[in-house]
């Protein structure tokens, strides 16, 4: 039986994004991009991009919100889930990356359904208030701010909304209540906040894989 290491955690990773996910020029570009760049391959992996593709489809998705676009591979993913008339609305905090993610957008056939803001999601978030609802958001920025932007997600998505939350393991740090690590905290401090707030029906599943080991949060707007 293999052994559970980092190596075979991702070879596994790997079979299972060949067989259930194949390859996509366009999205193999934008990582390609986002490399060339010098961006920190902080993305989510192949499955997780097939996860969020899924869960737009599955939710019957019309309006997603995004809170960290880096090179818009994500972005991608879920506009190709969408209905016609669909969007996603991305908010990113550099304009290097949110320029690259535009380019990469309309590489892929979906710049008009892809809207890219540019600014921190504290401070771009509020601008959104009074658009139609969110039927799905995705949050991926920075940990620290995880209650601001769960915060936004009720206040801006419809009732049944799904959100989903990445990072939320930390490679197993999520479990010290004595951490400094800002994000770390962040991450403890959301996680209680979907568990405590009346808004949100959540859970978490820890993940190991190319990423190594982490996990997502996925909620119900209630």
């Amino acid at each position: 039986m293999p052994e559970p290491t980092p190596e075979n955690w991702a070879a596994v990773d790997r079979y299972l994004a060949d067989t259930l996910v194949g390859h996509d020029a366009a999205l193999d570009a934008a990582l390609a991009s986002q490399q060339a760049a010098h961006l920190a391959p902080i993305e989510v992996a192949p499955v997780a991009g097939k996860l969020l593709h899924l869960l737009v489809r599955i939710s019957r998705a019309r309006r997603v919100l995004e809170i960290g676009t880096l090179a818009g591979y994500s972005a991608i993913w879920m506009a190709r889930a969408l209905p016609d008339g669909g969007s996603v609305v991305s908010i990113e905090a550099e304009p290097r990356n949110a320029a690259l993610a535009r380019s990469n957008a309309a590489a892929a056939g979906v710049a008009d359904r892809v809207e890219i803001l540019v600014g921190r999601g504290a401070d771009v978030l509020p601008s959104l208030d009074g658009r139609e609802p969110f039927d799905l958001v995705f949050i991926d920025a920075d940990k620290e701010s995880n209650t601001i932007y769960l915060d936004w997600a009720a206040r801006l998505g419809r009732p049944g909304a799904v959100v989903v939350v990445d990072n939320v393991g930390r490679s197993g740090r999520v479990v010290d209540d004595t951490t400094d690590d800002p994000q770390v905290q962040g991450v403890r401090a959301g996680l209680a906040m979907l568990g405590d707030d009346p808004r949100f029906d959540a859970t978490a599943i820890q993940t190991v894989g190319v990423k190594g080991w982490d996990g997502l949060a996925i909620a119900v707007l209630v």
